[in-house]
């Protein structure tokens, strides 16, 4: 109840609506043409829906890989791909990443095919960020890999000690695990990403620091450190009843994170984002990193300046779509000025620093003026540093502030994926 209360006050106060809402009300390709007209670049997001087992924590949108509907993935997703790179009319990619899913179930079965076309048929000014699988990581593949051009890979080890990856129903042990990241370390990627999962039931203290030394005993560039998170439509989340912002619960985290901090700090390790550590003078392993962005394949999301929208769950569905109607859209909403700062301003915390220049150049609004007197009183509280250029998170602001913001995340993510893959076609979802 209390939740509720502070989700939907701060909600009004930093977006200005007394309801968020996405409604089936899809932009038209000619809507589409003018947006595109004062945008002069974009990232993409293409989303591989696909996995050999459903693991019972994960959120994401995903389904059992099938050869025969990879295939006609394939052939919808380059539709999509021709669809955009007429609106684009060449301005230039500058952030390209492929997730899932498990985007390498599909490296010898069509990914190839759809990382080739997006070369084809955009201006790609960028390196390809790479989710991927430890079975999948093999000498043959990782060369395979590096051919297609990427550069980043991100590996999902999720824990090192097999009593926990047994819990997280993992199909490997941890030795192969390390000898998979060993190996992708070996071919000198840009940057080389592990996933780690911690606050796992029953899981240690003294486990959390093992595999946090063994991490960096790896010599990954990179570690994704995040805590469980229980969404209520996963398997592990309808176990029962669970409340992720139970004070126990966070400070167990808390605690575990700190281990965390003090061992990558003092390996030369620098924090990137809220749960992200990359050794200093790499380049960082991220998601999409400019703020507008086109999202291909099921689930795909697009953000532009003033509007954010989503295709369709649904595999079948989306293909069946592209086919017909030549998209896929779902769900929309039209983004409020207020709107659109908030959604700037939860990202730049995510990524923990921000320039107040950046603002400026986004939205030709003073900083100060706007979120001044909220950064001063963080700031007090040892949250923040601001001065006149930049926002900077500390540890623990850090920390307090993502968790903050979990009261929103996992609640929005819980009511539109959930809603979405439920219905393909929702008339509207409010978060």
């Amino acid at each position: 109840m209390l939740e509720n209360y502070i989700r939907r006050s701060c909600s009004r106060i930093f977006t200005g609506e007394q309801e968020i809402a996405l409604k089936n009300e899809v932009p038209s390709l000619a809507e589409l043409h003018e947006k595109f007209q004062d945008i002069e670049e974009t990232g993409i997001y293409l989303h591989i829906p696909f996995c050999e087992q459903i693991c019972p924590y994960c959120p994401y949108n995903k389904e059992i890989y099938d050869p025969a509907a990879a295939q006609e993935y394939v052939s919808a997703v380059k539709k999509e791909i021709e669809l955009y790179a007429e609106i684009l009319n060449r301005k230039p990619v500058t952030s390209f990443y492929i997730g899932g899913g498990t985007p390498t179930t599909m490296l010898h079965s069509g990914l190839e095919e759809m990382i080739g076309y997006i070369y084809e048929k955009f201006n790609m000014q960028c390196d390809i960020h790479l989710e991927s699988h430890p079975n999948h990581l093999n000498q043959e593949n990782l060369e395979k890999i590096k051919a297609l051009g990427v550069q980043n890979l991100s590996i999902g080890m999720e824990a090192l000690q097999d009593r926990h990856l047994k819990t997280l129903h993992r199909p490997y042990d941890a030795a192969a695990a390390q000898e998979a990241v060993n190996r992708a370390v070996s071919m000198n990627f840009k940057c080389v990403n592990a996933d780690f999962i911690f606050a796992l039931p029953d899981q240690t203290e003294e486990e959390v620091k093992k595999a946090g030394e063994m991490l960096v005993n790896i010599g990954v560039d990179q570690v994704a450190a995040y805590p469980l998170f229980r969404f209520p439509y996963t398997k592990m989340g309808s176990m029962g009843k669970v409340d992720n912002f139970h004070l126990s619960t966070i400070f167990k985290r808390r605690k575990m994170l700190r281990i965390l901090e003090k061992i990558f700090y003092g390996s030369g390790y620098e924090r990137s984002s809220v749960w992200a550590f990359t050794r200093k003078g790499q380049e960082k392993y991220c998601s999409v990193t400019v703020p507008l962005y086109i999202g291909l394949g099921a689930s795909g999301g697009t953000y532009l300046k003033d509007i954010f929208y989503l295709n369709t769950f649904n595999v079948s569905e989306y293909i069946s779509s592209m086919e017909k109607r030549g998209n896929a859209f779902a769900l929309s909403i039209d983004l409020s000025a207020k709107l659109q700062m908030a959604g700037w301003l939860y990202w730049r915390i995510y990524e923990t620093k921000f320039r107040k220049a950046d603002f400026k150049k986004r939205f030709g609004r003073d900083f100060d003026t706007l979120f001044g007197r909220y950064t001063k009183f963080l700031a007090l509280l040892g949250f923040l540093k601001d001065d006149s250029e930049q926002v900077i998170l500390t540890n623990r602001g850090t920390f307090w502030l993502h968790a903050f913001e979990d009261i929103f995340s996992i609640d929005y993510i819980s009511t539109l994926w959930g809603t979405s893959k439920q219905n393909p076609w929702p008339e509207k979802v409010v978060l």
